[in-house]
């Protein structure tokens, strides 16, 4: 089951406000235009800010995620009909030929089964044409960045439209391992409380580099994140032509 945060149609409205400016997009945008793709994948599109985004500057864009809330308030956003939207996982999208597929701001460590990530990297790669690329980001897990997922240093207040004035924080409430569930809460003005436990699993860049070359790709580049420089890697991976 998806998240409540991805899913609920109280939290689906206020997410892309919530989540404020997004310069990770201008990040993954300028590399659309560095690759040359024409034809994108978006794999956990979410409330789709980055397929129609891509879409508008002429794209042909598919945007991929399981959760029902979340491609319902895509589909119906402004420019939402130039996006072929697809409620599902990647096992889903049955026509591929892409030449870039992205997996934006936590879609890859949401992905937190081993299973679930195998399939991913599997079924992408049957869906990217040769030669095309496979982009996605996740945080330095040595770092420890959920030290910093606390509700003193992540609680504030989003005027957004329509709404009026939402209290959000996020705040640390397991870890196992490489599992770290956080719970994100919610004041709405009318005093309604919701609130989403979600998990991440933070992986080593061995283990990326390992389960990339297990599904046949080849590892192109890992860069660092010019958003949050030093906090995140990106991986740049494309389908080895010996496979």
């Amino acid at each position: 089951m998806p998240d409540p945060i991805f899913d609920h149609p109280r939290l689906v409205a206020v997410y892309d406000a919530v989540e404020g400016d997004r310069p990770d997009l201008d990040v993954y945008e300028a590399l659309v235009d560095e690759l040359g793709a024409e034809r994108i994948l978006d794999i956990g599109c979410g409330t789709g800010t980055f397929a129609v985004r891509l879409a508008a500057a002429g794209k042909i864009v598919t945007g991929v995620d399981p959760a029902p809330g979340s491609i319902n308030y895509a589909r119906n956003r402004p420019g939402g009909q130039h996006v072929n939207w697809i409620r599902g996982e990647v096992r889903d999208v049955a026509v591929g030929d892409f030449d870039l597929a992205t997996m934006t701001g936590n879609v890859a460590q949401a992905i937190v089964d081993r299973n679930k990530w195998d399939k991913t990297l599997a079924g992408t790669r049957r869906l990217l044409r040769p030669g095309g690329c496979l982009v996605f980001e996740t945080r330095v897990p040595e770092l420890r960045p959920w030290e910093l997922w606390t509700r003193e240093l992540t609680e504030h207040t989003v005027d957004v439209d329509g709404i009026g004035p939402v209290r959000t924080w996020t705040e640390v409430v397991d870890i196992a391992g490489a599992l770290v569930t956080f719970r994100t809460s919610w004041v709405f003005p009318d005093g309604a409380a919701l609130s989403s436990h979600s998990t991440l699993r933070f992986r080593t860049r061995r283990e990326i580099e390992g389960s990339l070359r297990t599904h046949g790709y080849e590892l192109l580049e890992v860069r660092d994140a010019p958003d949050r420089p030093g906090w995140e890697w990106v991986f740049l991976a494309t389908p080895s032509s010996d496979r």
